[in-house]
């Protein structure tokens, strides 16, 4: 990982709901911004984030992430998701998250994950797997 990964960098993403991101169970004149589809957009921000500061063969995996969905996005809105680094300790990067619609802050939070060397990682799950597969 570079050293540009650090306390204060940032990115924001501007996400428009569309109507896979949207719940479907309270019908069609409720559709909004679903809170796993807006965790899977945060992750994916910081994701992104820690990726433009990786070295070769590095990516990234979540570990932690606490999400106060605090207001509803209509379908065809566009979300905004600023994800800030909070920390950089070792190989664990922690994020703040705020996102906001056009009208409404929608969301704050905090998620963290962790650097990881790809090739290290499968490896690991080729262990993880033969274990299941005796079990």
């Amino acid at each position: 990982m570079k050293d540009s990964l650090r306390a204060g960098v940032s990115e924001t993403r501007k996400i428009t709901v569309d109507r896979d991101r949207t719940i479907d169970f309270m019908g069609e004149e409720a559709r909004v911004y679903a809170t796993p589809s807006l965790i899977r957009d945060i992750e994916h921000t910081c994701r992104d984030l820690i990726v433009a500061h990786a070295d070769d063969g590095e990516d990234s995996v979540g570990s932690f992430i606490t999400v106060h969905h605090t207001a509803p996005t209509l379908l065809g809105m566009t979300a905004e998701i600023t994800v800030t680094v909070k920390e950089v300790e070792g190989r664990r990067v922690r994020f703040e998250i705020t996102a906001s619609d056009d009208i409404d802050p929608i969301a704050k939070g905090e998620h963290e994950r962790f650097v990881v060397d790809v090739a290290k990682t499968a490896e690991r799950l080729k262990g993880k797997a033969a274990k299941a597969a005796g079990a």
